[in-house]
């Protein structure tokens, strides 16, 4: 619910008022509308998996660092283009009405894991999913219990927990007790230094508003409710390293 005791609207409120502050003054805002919502790749995104120069740069020193202690980091899912989470909301919306779930209820099913288009951090060039690179991986790469104790990823949980902040990593969806939004993804990883500042514009955006309601199945059901309930949770319930205070 969006009310002053969330404890995250001071956040919404305060980075609102800071870009418009900018906006009068007419500084340049760094990242375009298109950026932050997938619509274009990120800018300097010169490499196979399309993240920022940056974050690309840092990943292969995170993963050099880990191959030194046999630990070898895989990316399966990097950028993800606008168009392309329009397609894999598309596909589970069709999936799930096709079981006889009603609209509502495949939409709540989907934010489980998946973000409406627009709204995923992969479109920021700045997130990553990972794995172990190794023989005979899981059919269900990413699941949760593959990074669990005795399991074929906990190796990678292992060492990401001790070192990925020594190189600007942070796990996203955490494991917290009583967190909300999107389920726990021991697998994916955000650079915090970009990310908070893109978080940050993202947030002065509707971009909701803008979805294409012919192209995005189930999107004429998303209430002003589900909307507030949506940014409160899905987008800001998430690791607070991540949040600009």
């Amino acid at each position: 619910m969006l009310t002053d005791k969330n404890p995250h609207i001071k956040t919404v409120f305060s980075t609102i008022l800071f870009f418009l502050v900018i906006s009068i003054f007419g500084q340049q805002i760094p990242f375009t509308h298109n950026e932050l919502a997938g619509i274009q790749k990120p800018a300097n995104a010169n490499n196979p998996f399309s993240l920022r120069e940056e974050v690309f740069d840092a990943f292969i020193k995170m993963q050099k660092a880990a191959a030194l202690e046999g630990i070898q980091l895989k990316i399966v899912s990097s950028f993800r283009s606008f168009e392309r989470q329009q397609q894999i909301w598309n596909r589970k919306y069709k999936k799930y009405t096709a079981k006889g779930l009603s609209p509502e209820e495949a939409i709540n099913k989907i934010i489980e894991y998946s973000t409406l288009p627009g709204t995923s951090r992969h479109h920021w060039g700045t997130d990553i999913d990972i794995v172990l690179d190794i023989p005979n991986p899981p059919s269900s790469l990413l699941n949760a219990r593959n990074f669990e104790q005795h399991q074929p990823f906990y190796p990678l949980k292992k060492w990401m927990d001790a070192h990925a902040h020594n190189y600007g990593f942070e796990l996203v969806y955490t494991n917290t007790a009583g967190r909300k939004g999107f389920k726990y993804e021991p697998w994916h990883y955000s650079y915090v230094a970009t990310s908070k500042k893109m978080l940050s514009e993202y947030l002065t955006y509707n971009t909701i508003s803008k979805l294409d309601h012919k192209k995005t199945l189930g999107s004429t059901y998303l209430s002003s409710k589900f909307i507030i309930n949506y940014i409160n949770c899905n987008i800001l319930e998430i690791n607070p390293t991540l949040i600009s205070q």
